[in-house]
């Protein structure tokens, strides 16, 4: 979604012609995926911030564009909503102290969209759902002035004619209809690629769909929307919803545009196939740039791009051409300690678990522990191999760290670095603070005055310090 277009009005014929390109692309992925060698190397990884911006009383700020050209900075991308920007880190070894580096970079970076923010009114926030977000917000208007983004909710109302309906039933409930894609917008996150060779791609992915749901569960950070409070992570109900293009028509398709999937899978190809086979094209343009020494496969990638499975597969042409596995569903904020850590646990669990097939447990299980935990965080009750019944979110978390220890340790990280990291999550369940958490009860503290609650928010996030720390 990255990829600049130049247009965004595409005919029939031009979606039929995108459609036919789909199907060359797939069988020169499949060619690349065997032959020998290819994507193999040091593990990798890179990660991708989405932030809001605000005004000083902590409502959302609609300057993008300028507070990205203020800024002056490659890592800065527009998102679907104005008051959106992205960052881009830099990819690193896994080996090492790579999320020393991560950490430092989002202070670096943060403190670069911070200053060109403040040349316009505004600040930066990282945080799953800004609190102050109201039902007016989301309009046209509020959408980025990019061809991209146009021609994505075009492509959308092409294959959705109703309106789309939110119904998110928490601790209270949400009901709500509009008429476009900008849903998205009140939705950041911290998303996290590990670059992985296509014969380990299967295992490496199967294990971060198991690990997703007691990560998620102790990485909570948007417990409301619209003033309402929902599920521990509304992101995940928000997004799905907000994205969803199957219209009476397409009911009969499994999965949502965005979804956690519904099985094991057996490689790479099999989730290109699927995204090619059941999801219809938003953006038909066709690439005109030839290939360097690997395929580009343009328009795979840019129809892929508009898949937004919680965990996702990603061809990447740079470096001779590599896969990766893009991990989605964690939220943005509270600060870049606590998503260095949340990064850690993650990527540790699942190189961990990677080293025996996980496909023995059932894949129903891995999906509910997702929800689960998306509804409930550390109070969601989870399944897990190797145990009968099921445990509470927070004390499987805790015995889960020695795994996602030797995981880390597996991979070559150092030892100071996997304690650090791992002790960022050991005391924020120990604890029981996550952003959720916070949040709510800085709300109640703040006699549910949601600026308040957002301005003091940005205040402590600013220090640095992990979320479990913040005084209310």
């Amino acid at each position: 979604m990255g990829q600049q277009l130049d247009k965004d009005r595409f005919s029939e014929a031009e979606f039929a012609h995108f459609g036919e390109r789909l199907a060359e692309q797939l069988a020169e992925l499949r060619e690349l995926l065997a032959r020998p060698g290819f994507g193999t190397g040091p593990a990798t990884i890179g990660a991708e911030l989405e932030l809001f911006l605000i005004t000083p009383d902590g409502r959302p700020l609609p300057c993008n564009h300028e507070v990205r050209d203020t800024a002056g900075d490659d890592r800065l991308t527009l998102e679907l909503g104005r008051f959106n920007l992205e960052i881009n880190l830099t990819p690193l070894p896994l080996a090492g102290r790579p999320f020393a580096a991560l950490e430092k970079e989002l202070h670096e970076t943060l403190s670069v969209v911070d200053a060109a923010a403040a040349e316009h009114g505004g600040q930066a926030v990282a945080i799953g759902i800004l609190p102050t977000l109201h039902e007016f917000d989301f309009t046209h208007a509020a959408m980025s002035d990019e061809s991209r983004y146009r021609a994505m909710s075009r492509g959308m109302r092409r294959l959705r004619s109703e309106p789309f309906r939110v119904r998110i039933h928490g601790v209270e409930q949400l009901e709500l209809e509009v008429e476009g894609v900008i849903l998205e917008s009140a939705n950041t996150s911290w998303q996290v690629h590990l670059r992985t060779p296509p014969a380990d791609f299967a295992r490496v992915y199967n294990a971060a769909q198991l690990a997703m749901g007691p990560v998620l569960a102790v990485s909570g950070n948007s417990p409301a929307f619209l003033g309402r409070r929902l599920w521990e992570e509304t992101r995940i109900a928000l997004f799905e919803e907000a994205a969803d293009d199957r219209d009476l028509e397409r009911l009969g398709r499994r999965d949502r545009r965005v979804a956690f999937g519904s099985g094991w899978v057996k490689g790479a190809e099999e989730l290109f196939e699927a995204c090619v086979r059941d999801y219809e094209p938003l953006l038909p343009m066709t690439s005109r740039e030839e290939d360097g020494p690997a395929p580009r496969l343009a328009e795979l990638r840019l129809h892929q791009g508009t898949v937004w499975q919680w965990n996702r597969p990603v061809y990447d042409p740079a470096g001779g051409g590599h896969l990766r596995v893009e991990m989605r569903a964690l939220p943005a904020g509270p600060t870049p300690a606590d998503m260095a850590a949340n990064a850690a646990f993650l990527l540790g669990l699942t190189a961990e678990l990677a080293v025996e097939p996980v496909e023995d447990f059932a894949f129903s299980s891995a999906y509910r522990n997702f929800y689960r935990a998306a509804i409930d965080g550390l109070d969601a009750s989870l399944a897990w191999p190797g145990r009968s019944g099921e445990t509470p979110a927070a004390r499987l978390a805790l015995d889960l760290l020695p795994v996602a220890a030797a995981g880390l340790d597996r991979v070559g990280v150092e030892q100071d670095e996997i304690g650090r990291t791992l002790d960022v999550i050991r005391e924020r369940v120990t604890r029981r603070r996550t952003g959720s958490v916070w949040q709510r009860r800085a709300l109640e503290a703040a006699g549910g005055d949601r600026a308040r609650m957002v301005t003091r928010y940005r205040e402590l996030a600013l220090t640095g310090a992990p979320v479990h720390t913040w005084p209310l």
